[in-house]
């Protein structure tokens, strides 16, 4: 009988609405390890969730019966859920509309482990908009700046 095979990496990007720095930094961790729980619950191979206050990166491998869109808007929808039932922040907690996701190689997903995994230290280098559009450009993606995430 034959079976499925995939081996689908991809690295996600979304960001809190108008990309907000509301994400408390004490609850990072903690709000990583939800987001990575429902990855991870949905039947994807889980490699790393990080992130700052306004925005989260993830890899994972991707489980062939699940649409990538339809993960990331259960992600959203349950993180939020747990922002807001936990009262972690002032008012509603948002995600932005829209996300970003980018397909990965084998040979590169310790780099982009890496580079999710440092995110404190690249944010020292660069903004999340600087960062963002060079990983557009890195994978050929055409953009307008005027529908990348909205800033405040």
């Amino acid at each position: 009988m034959a079976d499925t095979y995939t081996q689908i990496f991809i690295h996600t990007i979304f960001v809190v609405k108008e990309r907000l720095n509301i994400i408390p930094s004490d609850k990072k961790e903690k709000l990583f390890g939800y987001i990575g729980n429902i990855i991870k619950n949905k039947g994807n191979k889980l490699y790393i969730v990080n992130g700052m206050n306004d925005h989260v990166h993830a890899l994972f491998g991707l489980n062939p019966n699940e649409s990538l869109s339809s993960l990331i808007k259960e992600v959203k929808r349950m993180s939020s859920m747990y922002i807001n039932k936990n009262s972690w922040v002032l008012g509603k907690f948002e995600w932005q509309a829209g996300y970003g996701a980018f397909s990965c190689s084998k040979s590169h997903t310790e780099r982009v482990f890496n580079y999710i995994k440092n995110q404190e230290q690249h944010h020292k280098k660069k903004s999340f908009k600087e960062e963002y559009i060079e990983i557009l450009e890195k994978f050929g993606i055409e953009y307008e700046n005027k529908y990348l995430f909205e800033d405040v």
